[in-house]
């Protein structure tokens, strides 16, 4: 099984992490993109070490995929084939992840943009009950529910969505759908749209996603 690995940043105390932030990036993007909201994170968790890994499947255009994209037929097939295929691999990861740092998954938040939301979202709702994530974080992504959503043997751990309502690469109502569904399903769902945002994070955005961050720390 193909290994992730990507940009890291030690936690800012200095001392071994108590904590980790895993960043998934967008399409055709790489790493070194989202490890750039660590230090946004970092007064709010100054313990956790932060990790980007690049996405398993290399573009020619020097960024990578986390799954393909059928631009001229059926996009959501394909984002519903593509985060399930891929999902091993980043489960494989994060328990890589928590075996080699000793950190547990509810010291864990998995954030992701655009397609690495998508895999974030749907990796961190598939885990089991045991494995509840610290929370999980998506930006301008979509939500595929994974096998046996909403039962009792699936972790339900909490969840802020940020979009932009001029979104046109993904459709913001996709976010809006996401926060119903989970929310029915018993989440624990925060929604933020940011006006007049296309396809990246606004400041209004980052901030919301900064505050959840310290609400989880809080607890």
């Amino acid at each position: 099984m193909t290994k992730l690995s990507g940009p890291m940043l030690p936690p800012a105390t200095g001392q071994a992490p108590d904590a980790a932030v895993v960043l998934l990036h967008g399409y055709g993007s790489d790493g070194n993109d989202l490890i750039g909201l660590a230090p946004h994170w970092q007064q709010a968790l100054p313990g956790a070490l932060f990790v980007s890994p690049n996405a398993p499947e290399p573009l020619g255009m020097g960024g990578y995929q986390w799954f393909a994209i059928d631009w001229s037929g059926d996009r959501l097939a394909s984002r519903q084939t593509g985060v399930t295929g891929t999902r091993p691999v980043l489960v494989d990861f994060l328990n890589d992840l928590w075996s080699q740092t000793g950190l547990t998954p509810d010291r864990t938040i998995l954030a992701g943009f655009s397609q690495g939301a998508m895999m974030a979202l749907h990796v961190g709702t598939s885990l089991p009950a045991g494995q509840r994530l610290m929370g999980i974080i998506g930006f301008s992504g979509a939500f595929l529910p994974p096998e046996g959503f909403g039962g009792s043997g699936l972790a339900k751990p909490p969840i802020c969505l940020v979009h932009g309502d001029m979104d046109d690469v993904v459709d913001p109502n996709l976010s809006a759908e996401a926060n119903t569904a989970l929310g029915d399903a018993g989440y624990d769902v925060r929604f933020h749209l940011s006006r007049g945002v296309a396809h990246g994070i606004a400041p209004d955005g980052l901030a919301f996603a900064t505050s959840f961050i310290e609400g989880l720390a809080r607890k």
